[in-house]
């Protein structure tokens, strides 16, 4: 589905370069700028020949001069004594179609300069920095070329710098805590920051939105940011199995290291650049995996109600499993997920994993039966795969278990790697089981193996407690959602649970890295959080729309939907494949309101939620087609809505609109707003 790639050549700006620049001396420079010449780069190497770089946006500084390079264990150091020389910039626009997600088509448009630095004297080693511009960020990564004196690199430390020049606020979680991306965010000074898991989000004082992240994660360590002082970041590459954090044979690149740089926080969402700088799709036809919502034998387990394991409370059993598949076929669902029905879960499972199962199902689950009649009835089940962290035991039974689940015909799978952050059990260099850190290189390696041996068995992949995301699902398009954050479970029994302006904090935080399987959609408030489910009803609706993922589940109990037929109705209507997203206004960890159009319909809809505070937000309809008239199926707080005293207001009307229009939403505190926009005609209102 790819289009036709065109690659243009240097526009006039770039024309009269050399095809490659001569070596420079120290304090020369090279630049680039992006297509609209809205961001430039300028790379040089100082005094001693230390490599570094810098940003900025319209002309105006934004990252000052940062420092490039490596320390090796078994090796040199590549950090100063280089010379430098530049290929000529060139000039890329194409654009490609997303198989699924939150717009159809990207435009991938940047500027590419490749800068080369060669040590002066000695080993006279070589690496290279590709850097890409767009208008709306740049990435880069280096390149090490095949050569005579590096051929085996063991990387102990990057030296990859982010040296933010305004001060300003960030919004952030800690790197190599022991409940992996499972915090709330932190929002502090810039240089209050400690050691930082990406993305890292932060808007200077006089509005600027800065987000650092990394993209085409495959075979090296996870980046996190240590602060080293004032706005000054470094990267901090999570350790590996031996004093390398990485070890590769040349020629390899890295990573791409990120900047989305916008003035609305409105445009780090909208921006394609962590997609763009990944490979394009190299599975092809994917058409087997089709979004859609799910119901499941989950949130009861989260509440105490059922159990994992076996025994009197088992959730997991055919009966249960049964009722779910009845309920999605009757209510238009698409799928239904089962934890608990494999063995393993019995005894002490967190972090060990080793007596997991991922083809015998308990004894009261009938495996064929529930397999039979969800076929039956036009539902798929969505198999689940905890591993404890275990992905040494796990591998051992990849295949068994996607080809299982491709007799069955179930083409998505949930994993899991409950575990702490250092205690991921992965295959050594012996073929032995080895502990690593949950994103070290191994554990990269990792998420590729079952990834690709998911897509030979057509199944797709949604990851909880998963390595981070970095844009894979373009070259990998069953690479379908992850978690990677705190979801809803934590509202369950969280000490303390998500707050209300958790959210308003993802959509500009972690959701920068793709899509979440946050698990909306509960209307019984109260569970063993002392604070419940801090949110209004409304505000669970608008969930849908304001945090994507391709599949989306109707977490709650099945007799809440069944008690409560007005509000459940929006979760039966709403999308979950985009032709288009925008969002309208919004503000970090306050406030956002998200409009995306179906990418089968004509239909759009709209999701705001605010944090504690309430809020009057407009919302211009000038998004919708002009000329045409439009049926705004309307679910908003009720006027004494609020999210500790009476969450359940809620009302639901109906109104004509057309793209003249603006609305005036009104959320309660921890409230929201969700809208469908139905097509009825063209012309005006009568």
């Amino acid at each position: 589905m790819l289009s036709r790639r065109r690659l243009i050549s240097a526009s006039a700006m770039l024309a009269g370069m050399p095809a490659v620049a001569k070596a420079q001396p120290a304090g020369e420079v090279f630049t680039a700028a992006s297509p609209g010449n809205i961001l430039s780069v300028s790379v040089t190497v100082n005094g001693e020949g230390r490599p570094e770089y810098s940003v900025s946006r319209l002309g105006r500084p934004v990252i000052a001069p940062s420092r490039l390079g490596f320390l090796l264990t078994d090796a040199a150091k590549l950090e100063r004594n280089f010379v430098i020389t530049a290929d000529a910039p060139t000039l890329h626009d194409d654009n490609w179609e997303q198989p699924w997600g939150e717009r159809r088509f990207i435009r991938n448009h940047y500027t590419q300069l490749r800068v080369h630095f060669t040590e002066r004297n000695g080993l006279q080693r070589r690496m290279a920095v590709v850097f890409r511009l767009y208008d709306d960020g740049l990435g880069f990564r280096y390149e090490i070329p095949d050569q005579p004196n590096l051929k085996t690199v063991s990387i102990g430390d990057e030296l990859t710098e982010f040296a933010i020049i305004d001060s300003g606020t960030a919004w952030w979680i800690p790197a190599f805590e022991w409940n992996r991306e499972e915090y709330l965010y932190n929002r502090t000074r810039i240089d209050s920051v400690g050691v930082a898991q990406t993305p890292l989000t932060v808007r200077t004082d006089d509005g600027l939105h800065v987000s650092i992240h990394e993209a085409a994660l495959t075979d090296y360590s996870g980046m996190n940011l240590r602060r080293v002082e004032g706005g000054r970041f470094k990267a901090f590459l999570t350790p590996g199995l031996t004093n390398a954090a990485v070890e590769l044979t040349a020629p390899f690149t890295t990573p791409w290291r990120t900047l989305q740089i916008a003035d609305r926080a409105g445009d780090l969402v909208e921006s394609s650049l962590i997609l763009n700088l990944n490979e394009a799709n190299t599975l092809g036809d994917v058409s087997w995996f089709k979004p859609m919502k799910y119901v499941g034998i989950w949130w009861e387990m989260h509440l105490d109600l059922k159990s994992w394991s076996s025994g009197p409370k088992h959730g997991a059993t055919t009966e249960n499993a049964i009722k779910h598949i009845d309920f999605a076929a009757e209510h238009g669902f698409g799928g239904v997920l089962i934890e608990g029905w494999n063995v393993g879960w019995d005894g002490d499972w967190f972090g060990t994993g080793w007596d997991y199962s991922f083809t015998r199902p308990y004894p009261d689950f009938d495996l064929e039966r529930v397999a039979a009649y969800a076929r039956q009835k036009g539902v798929e089940i969505i198999g689940h795969h905890e591993t404890g962290g275990n992905a040494f035991h796990y591998e051992q039974q990849l295949d068994a278990a996607f080809a299982q689940m491709q007799r069955f015909g179930w083409h998505s799978v949930k994993t899991g790697y409950v575990a702490d952050a250092a205690g991921a059990r992965v295959r050594g260099p012996d073929g032995q089981p080895r502990l690593a850190w949950h994103e070290s290189q191994p554990m990269a390696q990792h998420q590729l193996r079952v990834v690709e041996t998911a897509a030979r068995y057509q199944v797709a992949v949604n990851a909880h407690e998963p390595f981070k995301d970095t844009g894979l699902r373009r070259t990998w398009p069953n690479m379908i959602s992850r978690e990677g954050a705190r979801g809803m479970e934590f509202s369950a029994w969280g000490q303390p649970g998500n707050p209300p302006e958790h959210e308003a904090n993802l959509v500009f935080t972690r959701l920068l890295a793709g899509p979440m399987d946050y698990t909306p959609g509960i209307f019984g408030m109260k569970t063993r959080s002392p604070d419940g489910i801090a949110t209004t009803w409304a505000k669970q609706l608008a969930l849908y729309v304001t945090i994507y993922s391709p599949i989306q589940m109707a977490a709650d109990l099945l007799e809440n939907y069944e008690a409560n037929p007005g509000p459940f109705q929006f979760i039966k209507d709403v999308a979950v494949d985009w032709a288009e997203t925008r969002i309208l206004n919004g503000e970090i960890g306050d406030y956002v309101t998200t409009v995306r159009k179906d990418r089968n319909s004509d239909e759009w809809f709209l999701g705001a939620v605010t944090d504690e505070h309430p809020r009057v937000l407009d919302a211009a309809l000038s998004f919708l087609d002009p000329g045409h008239r439009y049926r705004a199926e309307i679910y908003r707080d009720a006027p004494d809505a609020h999210w500790q005293t009476n969450r359940e207001a809620i009302v639901i009307e109906n109104r004509e609109v057309t793209a003249s229009d603006t609305l005036s939403l009104q959320l309660a505190p921890g409230g929201g707003q969700a809208i469908r926009f139905v097509p009825i005609g063209r012309g005006r209102r009568t």
